[in-house]
């Protein structure tokens, strides 16, 4: 058994009051850096107002975090251990979209009962994250790049190729970073790259085995391929 303790009742209903409100909050982050990175010529107004929704979003992590640290009961440290992807998520706000992956959890599982198989939940969720943190991604390269001297990522459209190529672990070499913090991205995305290759495949792989097994048990004894 875990010796994990339970999640305190007031700290569960704050998580279900807030998922909707995260996910929404991290859409608008990205809907505002997307859009101050891309549009080159936005008048002043606007970048500054996307920069304050942009900033407005990181707060709604920050309470969230703030108010679930407090009614856990559990010291601080405790609390980053036991909820390390959150921690993980305040601090690096290319990761904030990855909330809307909760939200469609929440959604497969009305009626407390998932829609999707556990494999099919597996391989669609890495989908889902592999977009939302692809085009994260992209934006961010993109905005480091952009400009540089010796840059080779010139527009987005080669940002997100050579993203493609990182998250698939394929690594092309037509375009490459040359900025620290545009090198810096990459790495995460090959790390990210890598994590959700080996679930879908491994999810995937084991889907299979699973089919053969049961087409196994109910094929007669005797009766297989190539038995005369």
């Amino acid at each position: 058994m875990s010796d994990r303790p339970p999640t305190p009742p007031r700290e569960e209903r704050w998580d279900r009051r807030m998922e909707t409100p995260l996910a929404v909050a991290s859409l608008v982050y990205l809907g505002a850096y997307a859009l101050r990175v891309l549009a080159h010529d936005l008048p002043d107004f606007w970048r500054q107002l996307c920069l304050a929704l942009t900033f407005a979003a990181w707060a709604v992590f920050v309470v969230d975090y703030a108010v679930r640290l407090r009614l856990s009961g559990l010291p601080p440290w405790r609390f980053v251990r036991r909820h390390f992807l959150d921690t993980v998520v305040l601090l690096l706000p290319l990761l904030r979209p990855l909330r809307v992956v909760r939200v469609y959890d929440r959604v497969q599982r009305r009626r407390d009962r998932p829609r999707l198989t556990l494999y099919a939940r597996v391989m669609a969720y890495a989908g889902l994250s592999t977009g939302l943190i692809g085009f994260a991604g992209a934006l961010a390269v993109y905005q480091a790049e952009y400009g540089a001297e010796g840059a080779t990522i010139r527009t987005f459209g080669d940002s997100v190729w050579w993203t493609c190529a990182t998250l698939a672990t394929v690594g092309y070499g037509d375009v490459s970073p040359v900025t620290p913090w545009g090198r810096l991205v990459a790495v995460g995305l090959m790390a990210c790259g890598l994590a959700l290759l080996g679930a879908v495949t491994g999810s995937f792989s084991s889907w299979l085995i699973q089919v053969f097994t049961r087409e196994d048990e109910k094929r007669p004894p005797g009766d297989f391929p190539g038995a005369s």
